[in-house]
């Protein structure tokens, strides 16, 4: 693929590969106005907006139409030269993928690290080893029958209590609408009790207690055993509530806020050092999606991913759903066959779970992604995977499974981008980088979430809620230098500066584990 900062800043039009039929707009163009690229000139046909795609040539009926050099759909009819190109005229079609495994060149991330000048962040470093970048203490709800309970015991908590310890960065209550009416021991609750395990374990999380009602599926005590939990300070025993044992509401929000009062000073008691940037782990994601994700924003974020991997550091691609497409892209960056066999045998299984739901696994774009110029699931996922830099995949996990390899890793989660950030994290993430041309509005306690805008018109009309324009890519600035910042905000915002989502309180409603099958 082309970096788009090789093409001239006062370009009206972007063409991403020079095998491409379409460049992209940088600004609207009107019908009449003429696309010159170097001795070609083609008279625009239709009013075409900012982000969206034109023809530069005439594509035949059932042609493939390329974009990034790599196919994003065929021509549902004839396209002429100036053309519109969107929906009405290009759907997803059948092309054949080379699975080429492990044929990339690029060092492991080993040897990358090497040679990369050493960067660090101010970051806590928990009793085990653990490096996090936030210092929470969690309520954690096992099903949503203890979810009322499990918020009032966090609220029980006022401000001013909270004052007393500076260092504490909050009480979150972690509740969702699962925990019951499924398998016991099924696939869902083996991945909801990942879930739970990976939060109240978490690097940014000093400690917790965990509330259950006492007769769902998801057992709060068989939680604690299966995946061998611990939670620091002078709290007895297993930090677990059971409201039917402990005599109702009333009592186990008492009890609940006794123990939250014997972690805080605990918590407290943590604080800031240097640590190198090889302990950080960055969940990556990008959501509310345009015509110019894939140009400015996701390529800026992979250059902040090399230079992380580069240090030795971890980040995590997710959305599976969302790289269909472009999997042959990443399955050939694979340090080995068995990672790379490990990618498609998830892009299989997603076939047949949304076909087994009546659906297809390119009933995408959104309305909104669309709006925007993003036309098939494959254009998409071309942008998509920009953000996960140039350097070799090392793992494929399970949704919440623990992160424990180094480099690039991709995590199978959803799209959707609560969900997917919640297995993300889960897993070990650290902090996040989200990129987003709609416009999303993100928070994802307890790990800080950077937002990305990938123009300056919405980085302007959301600048309370976007943290870095990338839209300065399509004025000439270098994607490599927009990289550079992005990093230097990973490694600043690790070490306590406040997101824009942390600055108005945003992160609390967020968590939302995968639910996998049927409620019983």
């Amino acid at each position: 693929m082309v970096s788009p900062n090789r093409h001239p800043p006062s370009a009206a039009v972007l063409r991403l590969a020079p095998e491409d039929e379409v460049v992209v707009a940088v600004t609207p163009l009107a019908a009449g106005d003429s696309i010159r690229l170097g001795d070609l000139e083609v008279a625009v046909l239709d009013p075409i907006p900012a982000g969206h795609k034109v023809s530069l040539v005439r594509i035949p009926m059932g042609a493939p139409i390329r974009k990034y050099g790599q196919p994003i759909g065929v021509a549902t009819r004839e396209i002429q030269a100036g053309s519109h190109v969107h929906g009405h005229n290009c759907a997803v079609g059948a092309f054949d993928r080379t699975y080429a495994v492990a044929t990339a060149g690029g060092a492991a991330p080993e040897a990358a690290s090497g040679g990369a000048t050493p960067r660090t962040f101010l970051g806590y470093v928990r009793p085990d080893g653990r490096v996090g970048t936030r210092n929470y203490v969690a309520v954690i709800s096992m099903a949503n029958c203890s979810a009322s309970v499990s918020r009032r015991i966090a609220d029980g908590i006022t401000a001013d209590e909270l004052s007393a310890y500076p260092s504490v960065d909050g009480v979150l209550a972690l509740t969702h609408k699962g925990g019951c009416a499924m398998p016991e021991n099924g696939p869902e609750h083996l991945q909801l009790e990942r879930v739970l395990a990976g939060f109240a374990r978490h690097p940014n999380v000093a400690g917790y207690v965990i509330v259950g009602l006492g007769c769902e599926v998801a057992q709060a005590r068989r939680l604690i055993e299966r995946q061998d939990l611990w939670c620091p300070g002078e709290v007895e025993g297993p930090p677990v509530l059971v409201i039917q044992e402990e005599g109702g509401v009333r009592r186990t929000v008492e009890a609940g806020l006794s123990v939250l009062r014997q972690l805080l000073p605990v918590a407290a008691a943590a604080r800031r050092v240097e640590i190198p940037a090889s302990s950080l782990v960055l969940g990556l994601q990008c959501g509310g999606s345009d015509g110019f994700s894939g140009i400015t924003a996701n390529p800026a974020l992979g250059v902040a991913v090399d230079l992380l991997v580069a240090q030795g550091g971890t980040a995590v691609l997710g959305e599976t759903p969302e790289i269909y497409g472009a999997e042959h892209l990443l399955a050939q960056r694979a340090v080995g066959r068995e990672v790379g066999e490990a990618l498609i045998e998830r892009i299989r299984w997603w076939e047949a779970y949304a076909a087994s739901h009546g659906a297809t696994i390119d009933n995408n774009p959104t309305p909104g992604n669309k709006a925007g110029g993003l036309t098939t699931i494959f254009e998409k996922s071309l942008g998509a995977v920009a953000k996960a830099g140039s350097t070799r995949l090392t793992a494929v996990y399970r949704y919440a499974e623990q992160v424990s390899r180094r480099g690039l890793v991709l995590m199978d989660t959803p799209g959707n981008d609560p969900v997917s950030l919640t297995g993300i994290v889960a897993g070990g993430a650290t902090i996040c980088a989200f990129t987003t041309g709609r416009g999303s509005v993100y928070g994802c306690k307890p790990s800080p979430c950077i937002k990305i805008a990938t123009t300056s018109s919405l980085y302007r009309r959301m600048e309370e809620d976007m943290d870095l324009d990338a839209g300065v890519v399509l004025d000439g600035t270098p994607v490599q230098e927009v990289g550079r910042a992005i990093f230097d905000e990973v490694l600043a915002v690790a070490s306590g500066k406040r997101t824009k989502s942390e600055a108005q309180g945003l992160g609390d409603e967020e968590f939302a584990p995968w639910m996998l099958g049927p409620v019983l």
